[in-house]
């Protein structure tokens, strides 16, 4: 039988957002619902709102924004909560903070609660790949972090996201699919080369350069993918610890963070300002600069690979 009281609590709009639809999916479409800004309602509306009814009909009281209200109003939401009238279902929204923080130890003790904390950047992961099983999807790691890559940590884009892209792929979704659908194929090419070509795959790179350049895709974004590719290098070359906390100095996701360090490992600090240099370089000759800007890239690529 579910609860009758409810304590969203936590300061991720979103994750309380769905916490409290997750509620209400289970009570009766039926039910009266009820919502009230904890810092706008007068006593006499929180009363009346929360006081039983004739017909004890089904209700949903949904208070939001409870950090807000004032010590009054918050006693008589703490007695509907110990006593709750018939058919009536308690969801109060709570922050964690606000002046009258030590009412939530007494919410706690009487409502089920459920946490709407904001994730840190290390658990983004892994609850993004909870939101693509949503979806009965198990993604890969590395689509994971592509995704996260792509749009950002801002948790209600990225399970718009999971949703669009388990709809317009048929639920075929891995990194190509990811990169496709936020960067466009031109830029999906590139960041394949310069995977390729900082793990030292110098024929696999150039192969897939060539192909890339006949296919129409442009210097400009191979040369962006690149220099990209070399950043990371350059920022965890010669660095060893564990991949969360670096993540959080260098701004990139731990799993990028890992995968990286991994590649970083079999490049010489001589090799990575080389490598810096030659991006540099291409980056110059591909904005019209100077030079071929295909045969340029081909060279870059090359001696890049070559350097790892």
């Amino acid at each position: 039988m579910l609860n009758p009281v409810h304590l969203v609590l936590g300061e991720d709009e979103f994750l309380a957002e769905r916490a409290t639809k997750a509620i209400i999916a289970q009570l009766s479409p039926a039910a009266e619902r009820t919502t009230l800004r904890a810092g706008d309602v007068t006593e006499g509306e929180l009363a009346m709102a929360t006081s039983p009814s004739l017909f004890a009909e089904e209700r949903i009281v949904l208070i939001k924004n409870t950090e807000l209200a004032g010590k009054e109003p918050l006693e008589i939401l703490l007695r509907a909560c110990v006593d709750p009238a018939p058919g009536m279902t308690l969801i109060i929204e709570h922050s964690g903070g606000g002046r009258q923080k030590a009412y939530v130890k007494k919410f706690e003790k009487i409502a089920e609660v459920h946490r709407a904390n904001p994730l840190r950047d290390r658990d983004r992961h892994s609850w993004l790949t909870q939101e693509f099983r949503r979806y009965g999807q198990r993604p890969t790691p590395d689509t994971v972090a592509a995704l996260l890559e792509s749009v950002g940590s801002d948790l209600r884009e990225l399970a718009s996201a999971v949703s669009q892209l388990v709809a317009d792929t048929d639920g075929e979704v891995d990194v190509n699919a990811v990169r496709n659908y936020y960067t466009g194929v031109a830029e999906v090419a590139g960041f394949d080369i310069a995977e390729q070509a900082i793990a030292g795959r110098a024929d696999r790179a150039l192969a897939s350069t060539r192909r890339a350049l006949q296919l129409g895709t442009s210097p400009v974004a191979i040369a962006a993918a690149l220099a990209h590719k070399v950043g990371d290098i350059a920022k965890l070359y010669g660095v060893r610890g564990n991949p969360d906390q670096l993540a959080r100095t260098v701004g990139m996701h731990p799993f990028v963070v890992k995968k990286t360090m991994n590649v970083a490992r079999q490049w010489s600090g001589d090799a990575v300002s080389q490598a810096v240099i030659i991006v540099a370089e291409l980056e110059s000759t591909v904005k019209g600069n100077g030079g071929e800007p295909e045969y340029a890239v081909e060279e870059a690529v090359r001696r890049i690979a070559q350097l790892a």
